[in-house]
This record gives C-alpha cells, structure tokens and sequence, in this order.
C-alpha cells in the first residue's frame, strides 16, 4: 500500500527511489512486524488470559509440562500473523503473483490453525480438528492457491524439481508438479506445527530458515547474482524476500512473549501457517531440497513421529520414549531449557548447510 503510494511520487520527490529497492523494503517488513508483534503482544495475552484461551497440555506429556503450561494463553500465532500481514501489506508490491500466493498461504493456513485452536479449547482437549479433516483441509486450501498460482505463472522451468550439489542434475515434474508441491506444504505445515511442543523450540529454526530464503529469493530474482551462482533466475521472486523478513521480525516480536518461560504459545494458528508460508517460499524459489535441509529439525521431528507411529503398529514397541522426539529427551530428563537450545544449534548447522548448497554446484 504505502510501497504503491510512494511509487507515484518519485517523480517528485528523487529521494522516495529507495523504495524501488528490495533490500530497503526488506529492512522496513522486517522493523514494521517486529514493532507490531512487540506493541500488541502485551495487550493480547491479557485479553486471552482474561478470555480463559489457554493451551490444553497433552495427559502423555512429560509430568513437569502439566504443571508448567497450565493456563498458559495459546492462539499467539494471532500477533504473529497481524504483525506479519500488515507489514507485506505496506511493503510489497501486492501485483506481484508470489506475493498474493505467499499471503493466501499464510491465511488461509492461519484461519484453519484458529479453527483447530477454537476446538481444543471449546473441548478443554489437546486434539482439536480430526487428522483425516485437517488434512483433507490443507489438501484443498494448498491445491487451490497452485492450480491459480500454476496458471498464472508462464515459464516452463516451474515445473522442474533442481538438486542441490548437482547443476545439471533437473527433472521435470509435468503433472506431478502439484500432487509434489502440496505435499511440500502441508509437510512443512505440519512438521512446524510438531516442532512446536516448548517455550521458543520452533520460533528460532522458523526464523533461521525465513532468514535463508529471504537471501535465496533475494538471489534468485536478481539476474547477476543468479548467474554468478549458477541456480535458476526467476523474475519476480526476489520480492519474496520481503515476505520472510516480515516472517523474521514477526517472530522475533512473538519470541519475546515466547521466550522461556513463555506467556503465551503460538498454536496452530501460528505454527501451521508458519510452516504453511516456508513451504510456500521454496516451491516458488524452486529451492524445495534445501529447504528440506535447512529445515532439517523440521523434518526429525516429523520423522520422529511417523517412526514411531509405524514401529508401535508394526511391533506394539516405541522406539522413542515419547514423540516428537524433543519429549524423548524431556523423558531422559534433559531440561527444557537444555533441550530447546541445543535444538536451535542444529538449527544454526542446517541453516548453514542449505546456504553452502548454493556455491557447491
């Protein structure tokens, strides 16, 4: 809004040109939603708190949880999502195709995340939506915004799946395109949305990986650069680089709330249209391996889950002492505070990796 306001003044006024540039509305997208999470985050936990919006703690958790998150106020990812919308708002150039997708993702993600939330609440349960119900919403809320964002986008390369450490290594997807790019979705949607069961555990690796791609998006809408790395131009994305700043600055306000011991939890609000966007950003910038990498503690905990899932149906054994696998070592008794950080160092060693992939081609 403001980004298209000061566009018709350039003419007049020389000085307003330093909103042509990305990295200057970067910069801004990330200041506005820091600012307004910081400003509003009192205010909403008080009126959770007032309101009685208080997390369900799961009866399986580790013993110390239920007395620690009881009445703790959840729905966060409120302040998370306001903050982050009005800051690409203003910012954006909201003609841009990878914008308009990038902010029905993250809605529509977070309106479903309310729903589930307004579930366990109404239920006083940890289980909100049904799976098969959630993820046959997912499923439709991710094909709808690709079949439109698919036809919208022209160039034939979109379609390609690209390997990191291998340049030449491509394959076409054709069809397969959006069965493989909903899965990416709703897999980071809900592998974000496990990862989130402490005080700051996903907050930090959401922001680590936002930060990632906020340069990747950078890089691949910009011709030279794109180049010089050898990786796929693609005109347009490097105005995604304003979506994963506002992401940055919209956690890092919330994290302040968040941080141990946190006075409030983002919920699925927060945590599914969190993952819903990341997933969302590597589609677009055809970075979906990396993401895989720099997500890494994403993928474990979701990984941790379905092993064991598998492994008790298979055998009637759990491999881990509880899933995800942060409550394993809540069980072997590392503390919270313990788990959490050294969480966010693997987080720290991923994010580097997936940057590396982009010279080692």
């Amino acid at each position: 809004m403001l980004y298209e306001l000061f566009l018709n003044y350039i003419e007049t006024f020389s000085f307003l040109n330093v909103f042509k540039y990305i990295t200057f509305r970067t910069g801004l997208a990330f200041f506005t939603s820091l600012l307004i999470a910081l400003l509003i985050g009192g205010p909403f936990i008080r009126l959770f708190s007032n309101k009685k919006i208080f997390n369900p703690i799961r009866e399986d958790g580790p013993s110390d949880h239920i007395i620690k998150k009881i009445g703790t106020p959840t729905m966060g990812g409120v302040i998370i999502l306001l903050g982050l919308i009005i800051s690409v708002l203003l910012w954006a150039d909201l003609k841009n195709i990878y914008i308009l997708f990038c902010l029905y993702i993250v809605s529509s993600f977070g309106i479903l995340g309310a729903y589930d939330d307004y579930k366990k609440i109404k239920n006083s349960s940890s289980s909100g939506i049904s799976s098969k119900s959630k993820i046959f919403l997912q499923i439709f809320l991710a094909m709808t915004g690709l079949v439109i964002l698919t036809l919208a986008v022209e160039y034939q390369e979109f379609k390609n799946l690209y390997f990191p450490f291998f340049k030449n290594l491509i394959i076409n997807l054709g069809w397969f395109f959006i069965p493989f790019s909903i899965f990416v979705i709703i897999g980071s949607s809900n592998a974000v949305n496990l990862t989130d069961g402490l005080d700051g555990l996903a907050t930090v690796p959401v922001i680590l990986v936002a930060g990632c791609f906020a340069f990747i998006s950078y890089i691949t809408g910009n011709i030279v650069f794109s180049e010089y790395l050898q990786i796929l131009y693609i005109e347009g994305t490097g105005e995604i680089s304003i979506f994963c700043g506002a992401i940055i600055g919209a956690c890092l306000g919330f994290l302040w709330f968040n941080a141990p011991p946190a006075k409030i939890f983002m919920g699925d609000t927060g945590s599914l249209s969190l993952g819903g966007s990341l997933g969302a950003v590597g589609i677009i910038t055809k970075h979906e391996i990396v993401l895989a990498i720099t997500g890494g503690l994403f993928v474990l905990e979701a990984l941790s889950v379905m092993v064991q899932v598998i492994s008790f149906k298979l055998t009637g054994k759990r491999i881990f002492k509880m899933a995800p696998i942060h409550h394993h070592f809540e069980k072997k008794g590392w503390p919270e505070s313990t788990v959490v950080i050294r969480f966010w160092i693997i987080s720290i060693i991923l994010a580097m990796i997936g940057l590396a992939t982009l010279k080692l081609r």
